[in-house]
């Protein structure tokens, strides 16, 4: 009950700051905000449906970024606020140094943020003028209007001490935007896996001291850290799947496109999605979510298209090894020739323990290249010895052309059109591309910013230490020290150093293509895309491989499902998709690890002498467990029972040294190898006694349902979780639970599209996971949330009809 007085405490207070006007459908009312005594710059119109959804209509770019900036923080100002004191370089002096920004200790990050506004990096990129690079005037319309919106909203309340969220209600740093921190923040998201992954690599490098060590690395250490690392990969902590059906595919007789996009991504903080509707009559109209902060539909649908993105193979940088010229370890060789570093050196304030602040400075270096580094991606530690540092060239680094991609893709009606677009922006950072259209096309894509090392360079140019890691990690690290070895441009690229769209993966289908992280090869598995160059085909995000290797369970997850309901052989129906078949794949939440070795693991558990499981350190009973999981459907469902046990033993079973299976993985038939539970195994029924122990230890029932240690803590609440780890147990409704009552990240923005005959509007379904407000005063808090527990959906209005019929409040907003 208090959880909903505070939900309509919220209404009453957003109300009497003039921000909402709820009505029934019949008569909507108008409210207004902003100056009334003028003519405004700025004039947008918010419709919000069911679960809090806005659709802005405006009549200009400038205005519709207006709309969007007022709608989002509204709803999320406390996060959005905490996310722009990151790239600010500001959280230190809010914070402290030594406090998480999600992505390294508050001073590192601050250190490199400043680097990047001390360096002008934003600047530099907004006065490019001609060519791909060059952000169009639309798009400066849609960030100016935004921050306009943004702080507009932030007036209509009184300022900070006015702002409903009781997180972040009096603080000061709940401030308003400038156009500055609108594209660091767009900056942050295009170098989400470059410079901006770990600051720290950046701030930490320094050069050695005069008593430094100037021995040679010893000989295997790079591959002995690389394997001792691996799993710190940070690309495994974000994925996606992405499903296009085309008109091969489907059942019916107009057969359309259908589309199924579900992004893996954290359930916390600015990378989380916003749901909006964004409408110029005659101009532009689309639907679909963005990351807070971004002024554009990232993944959505328009009145005849629909995509989504997956998180690519792609590896969007290399490493530089500089050989450094005796005595003077900032200066390198380079063409014969020695060449100095530039630096750059920056203060930040940093609160102490008493609250006041003090200042505290770092030195950033740079190479021709980029930055320098004393890790890559986290994986391997690169000292700055006297003979020897390392620099990061990031592709990334100059890449503003993703605004304008999204802006097109956001006007596109086709799939070819969304082609011509990935061919003449390659503005994606990090990402492929997975869409479908009304007349039946799917598209796959991997067209982005990708640089220009063939495996003929890499092995011409890798270092010693690159040739490991290019064949470990798939990052050359190259030698720095002679002009041929930098990144070729390939054929028609849209900036310097990238391929070529060309020499890129893309793949158009009638009957369906599929991405789930891995590899292009398996995209469909009637087409294998093949002979790609390692940078591109890495292999996955940390868990599958490249071309021609195991595909990991949750690729075959997706494959097996889609071809089965195509051929009919899945039993659930006719051959062919229709649109709640693909909703119905969605929420299947198969266990696929189950899938393939429940049975002989029910046996082998029947079969241990005298019901005691061997463990690593003994043995202990069986108990139930055998009951448990013969009894268990195999689903990740909340109220499953036996879902639990299997994941402790199946993550344990997986990390056997020789590995669980009988029947070893297979390239001439991928989508159905490894299979087979290898029972006679000591390791693999160590793993079993050995989760049995665990829950024991964790004083937990062999049959507990999985909701019960699966779940979201909304207030009081306990809202239990559908779904789990995609990877490596097989979910394709991945959900990976974090601490106790919380998700790291999964399944976020998920959307179902397809279109009828005889109807302009698309038929959509979505489910914002984790709901459209970071609010916990607000109805939108974990509404969505309790949607996806129960397995439900929203209904995606998209015509203006559609969205007044269903319209639950109205404002129109106007600013200068």
């Amino acid at each position: 009950m208090k959880r909903w007085k505070a939900r309509w405490r919220w209404l009453a207070a957003v109300a009497a700051g003039g921000a909402v006007a709820a009505a029934v459908p019949a008569s909507v009312g108008l409210a207004t905000t902003g100056p009334a005594s003028r003519t405004p710059r700025y004039e947008a119109t918010i419709v919000r449906t069911a679960y809090g959804i806005p659709h802005i209509t405006a009549h200009n770019f400038g205005s519709l970024g207006y709309g969007v900036g007022y709608a989002f923080a509204s709803d999320n100002i406390c996060t959005m606020a905490n996310g722009y004191i990151t790239v600010e370089g500001e959280r230190s002096r809010y914070f402290g140094p030594n406090a998480s920004s999600g992505s390294g200790p508050n001073l590192q990050s601050d250190f490199f943020w400043k680097s990047i506004i001390q360096g002008r990096v934003i600047p530099r990129l907004l006065s490019v003028r001609t060519g791909p690079g060059a952000v169009g005037p639309q798009v400066r319309q849609l960030v100016g209007g935004y921050v306009a919106g943004y702080n507009g909203y932030l007036a209509s309340v009184g300022g900070a001490k006015g702002v409903p969220d009781p997180v972040c209600r009096g603080k000061a740093w709940v401030k308003p935007i400038t156009m500055l921190d609108a594209y660091l923040r767009m900056y942050q998201v295009v170098e989400r896996f470059g410079q901006a992954a770990d600051p720290a690599a950046i701030s930490t490098a320094q050069p050695p001291s005069g008593s430094a060590k100037t021995a040679p690395l010893p000989a295997g250490w790079a591959a002995r850290e690389l394997r001792q690392t691996a799993g710190n990969n940070q690309r495994g902590t974000i994925g996606s799947n992405a499903v296009a059906i085309g008109s091969a595919g489907t059942r019916g007789q107009d057969r359309p496109g259908i589309l199924l996009g579900n992004p893996h991504f954290p359930w916390s903080g600015p990378d989380r999605f916003y749901e909006m509707q964004l409408t110029i009559p005659g101009v532009l109209n689309v639907e679909g979510a963005a990351p807070y902060g971004l002024p554009l539909v990232l993944i959505g649908f328009t009145s005849t298209m629909a995509w989504s993105h997956t998180v690519s193979t792609t590896i969007p940088l290399t490493g530089y090894q500089l050989t450094l010229v005796p005595k003077h370890p900032t200066e390198y060789v380079y063409d014969g020739k020695p060449l100095a570093m530039t630096s750059r050196t920056v203060t930040v304030q940093v609160r102490q323990k008493d609250g006041t602040l003090k200042p505290a400075s770092d030195t950033i270096w740079y190479s021709r290249y980029g930055p320098m580094i004393d890790n890559l991606e986290r994986l391997l530690p690169l000292p700055w010895t006297t003979t020897t540092a390392f620099t990061l060239a990031d592709a990334n680094a100059t890449n503003f052309r993703f605004l304008n991609h999204f802006l097109a893709t956001d006007q596109a009606h086709s799939t070819a059109q969304e082609l011509s677009i990935l061919d003449k922006y390659q503005g994606l950072p990090w990402v492929n591309t997975i869409a479908a259209d009304t007349a039946g096309h799917t598209l796959y894509a991997d067209i982005q910013t990708a640089p220009d090392v063939t495996n003929a360079e890499a092995n011409r140019c890798d270092t010693a230490l690159g040739k490991v890691t290019f064949a470990t990690a798939g990052v050359p690290v190259l030698d720095g020290a002679k002009p041929s070895c930098a990144w070729a441009t390939g054929p028609g690229a849209a900036a310097p150093g990238l391929f070529g769209p060309g020499q890129q993966p893309e793949l158009m289908r009638h009957d369906f293509v599929e991405n789930s992280n891995d590899s292009q090869w398996m995209t469909n598995p009637a087409h294998p895309l093949t002979g790609f160059p390692r940078i591109i085909d890495l292999g996955g995000t940390g868990v599958q491989g490249a071309e021609g290797a195991d595909l990991g369970l949750r690729t075959r997850s997706a494959l097996h499902m889609i071809t089965t309901r195509i051929s009919g052989a899945d039993g659930l129906g006719p051959p062919g998709f229709t649109f709640q078949d693909m909703k119905n794949l969605f929420y299947s939440d198969i266990q696929y690890g189950a899938s393939l070795v429940k049975p002989a693991l029910v046996a082998m558990c029947r079969a241990f002498p005298g019901g005691m499981a061997p463990t690593s350190t003994g043995t202990i009973p069986v108990g139930d467990s055998c009951n448990v999981l013969a009894n268990w459907n195999g689903r990740e469902n909340p109220g499953s029972r036996g879902a639990v046990l299997f994941r402790e033993f199946w993550v344990r079973a997986l990390n056997v040294r020789a590995g669980p299976w009988t029947h070893a993985f297979d390239r001439t038939h991928p989508v159905t190898t490894p299979y087979g539970l290898n029972t006679g195994s000591t390791d693999v029924q160590k793993a079993f006694g050995d989760a049995l122990a665990a829950m024991t230890a964790a004083h937990l029932p062999y049959n507990v349902p999985l909701g019960s240690v699966q779940y979201e803590q909304a207030g009081n609440v306990k809202i239990p979780l559908p779904g789990g780890p995609g990877d490596p147990l097989g979910d394709f409704n991945a959900v990976y639970p974090g601490e106790p009552g919380t998700v790291e990240y999964g399944s976020s923005y998920v959307q179902a599209v397809t279109w009828k005959s005889g109807s302009a509007c698309p038929e959509a379904a979505t489910i914002l996971t984790y709901s459209e407000s970071g609010n916990p005063d607000s109805p939108h808090y974990a509404d969505q949330t309790e949607l996806f527990s129960h397995k439900g959906w929203v209904t995606a209005y998209f015509c203006p009809a559609q969205v007044r019929a269903h319209a639950v409040s109205v404002i129109v907003v106007h600013g200068s």
